[in-house]
Formats: structure tokens, C-alpha cells, sequence
């Protein structure tokens, strides 16, 4: 068995993988990620308005987003959504079963779900499930551990930064899954953290909030925002350094680091989106703020036809243009520049002279920049996207069945 260790690096962490029938393939579908005592936690949440009983279930037990947590249980293969009062019931006994496992309580334990909408989790399995991982938590379970959170991914997704607080060495570790059903805001697919940082839990929420927005609310693989998306981080304090508190030394550096983690993973899992061939950057310069560069740049990245051109090496700075005016951000065509590569191709209000083939030759690549410049301000944001393939139809147009 590959002992690749990642989300249990940071010291005073374990994980766990089994498979309980939840998945039609058999393989593993349910994970435990489990501090070895208390932690402090925090975490992001959907934003779609038709939310998971698991969501619900974190919610009301971190309403600040915040607190003290000792593990995160997560299923694949049914994500628990529209079930009603009984979805919410099994999200709590998910949760009550894995404390009972761990010797803690439920309130300290988060719990997620991936996968199919509206049907009811088979809970026998979920219990023997819940104490098959508890029983076989360890720090040489990684791996199994991430592929049970997999659903129509095609690879593991994992990352890992260390840094240095004060004189103590920091693991920074996270997993994460999504390669469908991506358009984050203020959270993303299913994500999950850890840190051996010593940290209070309003610092470390401070740290992941700051984190998200460059990095998983810059992504989009389809326009959807999930029902069940999510991403917790958990801080053991294991590292003994000065416990880190917001605006304290040291927090602007675990900052960075958790937003480094993040960069990592929002790029995997753009890079794995269903059916997709090319990782694309849309790149806004020279909007009137921050904010109107996100919009105009998400317009281009969850844009079909600008996807279905870039999958079939299309030139068509047309879409990229039209993509940005239908947008709410401000953009006047006369002082407008759009980029493929480094080739100029629009400029002035017009197509420019350029080789179509050397665009072409940018296109055939792995990786895509577009490049905008809008002449208004300074206000700039980076989009992560990917193209849009038959593949993709064909992975959603059987997706239930």
C-alpha cells in the first residue's frame, strides 16, 4: 500500500478510508480526518441557498465558523441534500457515532457529504462505516483517506507547505475533492486542512477566509455552485510555537502559507475538472476596482462558447470580448486590449494583425492565458477555469444513472 502521508504530515493528526458501500465502483467512500485531541477549527461554507444536512449540521455547531473541533467525518456517494428532517438526523448520528469512536463529543465533530442529491444516506453501513475508520486511524492512512472523499475525480489532490513561526517548524497540509459542480463562493468543493500551528480559533478563521478568495473563489469548472461544499482547517497546536492570534507575529505568515495550500489545491482541481484538457487562466488588468476585475473575469471563465472555443483551439477573441461587455463590470470597448499567450489580438475597439497559428499553437497547449486589459483603473483578478469537452457532456449526461 502507498503510505504517502499528507493531511496527518502536521503533527497530532490521523486519518482513515473505508469503503461501505456507498460508491457503485465498491471502493473506499467514507473518510476520518481526527486530531488527536481538541483543535481549533474553522471553516467556510456554500453559499448556495439549498444547502446539505451536513452543512446545516456545522452551521449550527460552529455559528461563528469557529471553535474547538476533534474531527471531520466525510461520505462520498450520496450527499445527503433534500432528505429532510431524516437527512438531518443522520447527519447529527454520523456525528454522534465518530465521537463516540473518538471519546468526544458530538458538537466537536464536523461532518460532510459528497454526491448524488435527494437520497437517503444507508446509515447501517455509515455506522459500521464510522467504526471501521475509527478503529484503523493512523498516520499511514492518507491516501485511502482522500480516495474515499473522491467522486468523479481522476486524481488525488493533495498538498503541502512548511514554514517557520518564531523558531518552530509548521506543517501546513490539505486535501481536497471536486472536478464538477464548481463555481465556489466563500467555499469550494470538499477541502480539509490541517496545521500543527498553535492558534486561536478567531486567527485561524481570519487565515482561511483571507485564503479563499485568490484561490478556491477564484476557480469555476461549470457555473454551479454546490449544495454541499465546503472546506474546514484544523490547527493542533502541536508545533509549539507562541500561540498565533489575529494580527499577532507570525499570523501574516501562516496566512500566507494556508493561502499557498489553497493555490494548490483550487489548481488541481481545475486542472482535473470533468473532461477537461486545459488549465486556463483569465488574467483582468486595468479594471475600476478589485471587485469589477472578479466579475468580468469570472464572465470569460464561466463562459460556454469562450470554453468550447479554447477546447477546439479556436482564435475567437470575439467570445472573450462579448464575454466581458454581458458582464456587470464597466468596459469600454475603445480602450479594451485582449491578449492569448502574448499575442495581441484585439485592440482599440479592433481585431489586430496577428499569425493564427501561433495563437493556435498557445491553444494546443496544456495551459491557456487570457489576458484583459480594460484601461479603466487598477482593479485586477485572476480566474482559474477550464475547457469545456464532450467528455464533460458525457460524464454528466450519466452521471445519476
Amino acid at each position: 500500500m502507498n503510505v504517502t502521508r499528507h493531511i496527518t504530515l502536521p503533527k497530532g493528526f490521523r486519518s482513515a478510508g473505508v469503503a461501505c458501500g456507498m460508491k457503485p465502483s465498491g471502493s473506499e467512500d467514507l473518510a476520518i480526518v481526527a486530531a488527536d485531541r481538541d483543535a481549533s477549527v474553522a471553516i467556510v461554507t456554500t453559499q448556495n441557498q439549498i444547502v446539505g444536512a451536513p452543512i446545516l449540521w456545522c452551521r449550527q455547531m460552529f455559528p461563528r465558523r469557529y471553535g474547538k473541533a476533534r474531527a471531520i467525518v466525510i461520505n462520498a456517494g450520496n450527499a445527503n441534500v433534500c432528505t429532510g428532517k431524516v437527512g438531518l438526523h443522520d447527519a447529527q448520528t454520523m456525528a454522534t457515532e465518530t465521537a463516540k469512536c473518538l471519546g468526544s463529543r458530538p458538537d466537536k465533530i464536523l461532518v460532510a457529504s459528497t454526491g448524488i442529491i435527494g437520497r437517503p444516506l444507508p446509515m447501517t453501513r455509515v455506522r459500521r462505516g464510522i467504526a471501521a475508520a475509527a478503529e484503523s486511524l493512523s498516520t499511514r492512512n492518507d491516501q485511502v483517506a482522500l480516495r474515499a472523499i473522491m467522486t468523479t475525480d481522476t486524481r488525488a489532490k493533495s498538498a503541502i507547505v512548511k514554514t517557520q513561526i518564531g523558531r518552530k517548524k509548521v506543517t501546513i497540509a490539505g486535501i481536497v475533492k471536486g472536478a464538477g459542480m464548481v463555481a465556489p463562493s466563500l467555499a469550494t468543493m470538499i477541502g480539509v486542512l490541517t496545521t500543527d500551528a498553535a492558534i486561536s480559533p478567531p486567527a485561524l478563521k481570519k487565515a482561511l477566509f483571507t485564503a479563499v478568495g485568490p484561490t478556491f473563489n477564484a476557480i469555476t469548472i461549470d457555473s454551479d455552485t454546490s449544495t454541499s461544499d465546503m472546506v474546514a482547517i484544523l490547527a493542533s497546536g502541536a508545533a509549539a510555537n507562541k500561540v498565533i492570534f489575529t494580527g499577532s507575529p507570525g499570523h501574516r505568515k501562516l496566512t500566507s502559507a494556508v493561502t499557498e495550500v489553497c493555490a494548490k489545491l483550487a489548481r488541481a482541481v481545475v486542472a482535473d475538472g470533468e473532461g477537461a484538457t486545459k488549465l486556463i487562466e483569465v488574467i483582468v488588468r486595468g479594471a475600476r476596482s478589485n471587485r469589477e476585475a472578479e466579475i468580468a473575469a469570472k464572465s470569460v471563465a464561466n463562459s460556454p462558447l469562450f470554453k468550447c472555443a479554447i477546447h477546439g483551439h479556436d482564435p475567437n477573441w470575439g467570445r472573450i470580448a462579448a464575454a466581458l461587455g454581458k458582464s456587470a463590470a464597466k468596459v469600454v470597448v475603445e480602450k479594451l486590449a485582449i491578449r492569448i499567450g502574448s499575442i495581441v489580438v484585439f485592440k482599440c475597439g479592433g481585431a489586430t494583425k496577428f499569425s493564427t497559428a501561433a495563437v493556435g499553437r498557445h491553444l494546443s497547449g496544456t495551459m491557456v492565458k487570457i489576458l484583459c486589459n480594460l484601461g479603466l483603473g487598477s482593479g485586477r483578478f485572476t480566474a482559474l477555469t477550464c475547457d469545456l469537452s464532450k467528455e464533460y457532456i458525457e460524464i454528466n449526461a450519466h452521471y445519476h444513472t
